[in-house]
């Protein structure tokens, strides 16, 4: 498929080149979520779909890496969430199946960063504080996620906005950097690269987006969600969770324990559409999103809106 995008000469940049992609937008790696369905759609546009191991299911993501080499010749990449992915095993089937770039995040980054870039892979590590920046960086990663805390999903317990955490650690590194959280049109993207990232990632406005797998109940509540509309959970525990405003989500607000044992039932929710039966993972940006598009729509409406921000500026 042909895509009619005029891409800024800003795309031309460390993360392109070190994803091997044309357009420097990575679609977040959630679990259930982020498999061959939707990846395949986001890297037939030229930009880097990425396939999850959050969800623990190792054989059935092998599956799901497989049939990528089917649905699209582009490249994509796989997520190694360390606090799911118990075996090991899985940077050598990574490496065998000839995937070329790896996101790894929820551990730390001397686990497989060594092994991986090894046998010639890029890797980059998620990050949500300068600490954990820095530690990637001395571990050899050759980029980071930056990961503020507006974005969904799994948080630290301390978050740190994007327009703060994303500015201190460019300051403090030169590798490249994927900006993450609060990212869903052009001019968040050129926002994250006046901030000094040279990608962005998109997670929640993947959730919405028409190759999403999960349920149409979950794509609405998202369209319908004000921007107060989500709940930052288990902050005295870890990991953290942002997730849309329900009522299994409210009654966890001020719980002593950790509320990842209270989950729920994820497949009754992804794929069931029943919004308390797990907690509906999702970012403050649910309150910008408006409709339902397609993947390859998404992505030319930020890329055309990030042209027209930058040319807006110049002017």
């Amino acid at each position: 498929m042909t895509f009619d995008i005029t891409r800024p000469a800003a795309f031309d940049n460390r993360v392109t080149r070190d994803l091997g992609v044309e357009i420097p937008i990575v679609q977040a790696p959630m679990g259930w979520i982020a498999r061959s369905q939707l990846a395949s759609a986001m890297s037939a546009t030229g930009a880097c779909g990425i396939i999850e191991t959050s969800s623990g299911e190792l054989d059935a993501v092998k599956d799901e890496i497989r049939k990528m080499r089917d649905l699209t010749d582009k490249p994509f990449g796989v997520n190694i969430a360390q606090a799911f992915v118990r075996d090991p095993a899985i940077a050598e089937f990574v490496i065998d199946q000839g995937v070329k770039f790896v996101t790894t995040s929820a551990g730390s980054p001397t686990k497989y960063t060594g092994i991986l870039k090894a046998a010639g892979l890029t890797v980059y590590h998620v990050v949500p504080t300068l600490a954990a920046a820095l530690k990637a960086v001395d571990a050899g990663v050759d980029g980071l996620v930056v990961e503020g805390g507006e974005g969904g999903g799994f948080k630290s317990p301390t978050p740190v906005a994007t327009m703060v955490l994303l500015p201190l650690i460019r300051s403090k590194v030169d590798v490249p950097i994927i900006a993450a959280g609060g990212i869903t049109d052009g001019p968040t993207m050129a926002a994250a690269f006046a901030l000094g990232a040279e990608g962005v990632q998109m997670g929640t406005r993947m959730v919405s987006a028409a190759e999403s797998p999960v349920h149409h109940n979950w794509k609405q509540a998202i369209i319908e969600a004000r921007e107060t509309d989500t709940l930052f959970l288990n902050q005295r525990h870890s990991p953290a969770l942002r997730a849309l405003r329900t009522e299994k989500t409210e009654a966890l607000v001020d719980v002593e324990h950790n509320v990842f044992g209270d989950f729920g039932n994820a497949l009754d929710l992804y794929f069931g559409g029943d919004m308390n039966a797990a907690i509906a993972l999702s970012g403050q940006v649910a309150g910008r999103i408006e409709s339902v598009e397609s993947v390859a729509d998404i992505v030319a409406e930020t890329v055309r809106g990030f042209a027209e921000t930058v040319a807006r500026l110049q002017g």
